[in-house]
């Protein structure tokens, strides 16, 4: 996994935990929303191949251009 999917995945987690947090302490629904966004987000990324298990990636190749 690359650094830029990594950042993605933590930023994922920390906006469904930062959620979840923030309506419970808060008691405010409308944090579920952060919840939902963020699982609509990790279930998207898996669903398109854009983050294996094993570590490689389906996207565009790189070209090396020499």
């Amino acid at each position: 996994m690359n650094g830029p999917l990594k950042a993605a995945w933590a930023l994922t987690a920390f906006v469904v935990l930062l959620g979840a947090v923030l309506w419970v302490v808060t008691g405010e629904a409308v944090f579920a929303v952060f919840i939902v966004l963020g699982l609509l987000t990790a279930l998207g990324a898996v669903l398109t191949g854009r983050s294996r298990p094993d570590g490689r990636s389906t996207g565009p190749k790189e070209s090396n251009p020499s």
